[in-house]
Order: C-alpha cells, then structure tokens, then sequence
C-alpha cells in the first residue's frame, strides 16, 4: 500500500495536535510482531493521530520500523523523535447502516418537580420524578399517560 504524502504545512498541524497525546502503543523487546501491527492498525482506525513508543536503543532499528509502519499500514509519518514515532491516517467513515425505528417511544427521564407550599415563606418542596416514554407530566406535577391523537370517524374520515 502506498504511503501518504502529506505537505509541510499538514505534518506540522499534525505534530501540533500529536503534542499532548500519550503513547498508545508500545513496542517491547520483540520487535514489530503481527500482533503489534495490529494493535498500531486498530489504533490507526480508532483515532488517526497516533504515538507509538518503542523501547529499543538503536536509531537505526527505530527508523526502520518507522518506515515499515508506514509502508505496511499506510499511514502518513509525521514525526520521529527519541522512541517516539507519530502516525497518522484518515479515519474510515462510520457506518451509517443503523434503521431508526419510527414506531419507537422515548426512554425515562428523571425531571424535578417544585411545590410551592400555600404558606407564604417556606421553601418549595422538591420531588424526584421519573417520566416514562408514554407519559407525561401535567402543569399541577402529575403524571399523566399520554394523549393519544382522536381518531375521527369513518364517515368524517371519507367526507374529507
């Protein structure tokens, strides 16, 4: 797979943004395994911007996986400085494919209910409600099912 070739001015937004992110995957003494790639992959897809840390002395070595990562996963190298490299890749479209179900009420939500006491100068009382999808609550605090649309009548329906 190619690599990406981004311009100056892109890599140093992106070493900008890289700054205060912390290492999300780690290279031990094995090297670049399968299951590392994978992982650095994955990391890839989840969040674009990626820090890699490696835990090896050699310069070389680093470079080396550096451009691999690169080559292999298809990503744009950003930065390379000490152990740490920076990775970058577009993140794919979230699928989109989820149906939303029109026929479907809303959940429970908890609302707070003020009672203000016929007594001048006491404080309102004040209740914890839990409303649930086919409810409602009415001005005085009560709940209430709710309304239902009126149905008209065959023969209102058919002089329309």
């Amino acid at each position: 797979m190619p690599q990406i070739q981004l311009t100056p001015a892109e890599r140093r937004e992106y070493r900008a943004d890289a700054h205060h992110l912390n290492p999300v995957v780690l290279v031990g003494g094995d090297g670049l395994t399968p299951a590392v790639q994978k992982e650095i992959d994955a990391a890839l897809n989840a969040h674009g911007l990626i820090k890699v840390r490696v835990f090896n002395d050699d310069r070389a070595a680093r470079e080396l996986m550096y451009q691999q990562l690169t080559a292999d996963l298809s990503a744009a190298p950003i930065q390379h400085i000490g152990k740490l490299l920076v990775l970058w890749r577009p993140q794919p479209a979230k699928d989109k494919e989820r149906t939303i179900d029109e026929d479907r009420m809303p959940g429970p939500r908890d609302v707070k209910v003020l009672k203000y006491s016929k007594r001048a100068g006491q404080r309102p009382e004040v209740k914890q409600l839990r409303v649930l999808g086919n409810q409602r609550l009415t001005p005085g605090g009560q709940i209430k099912r709710a309304k239902k649309p009126k149905l008209k009548s065959v023969k209102k329906r058919q002089a329309d």
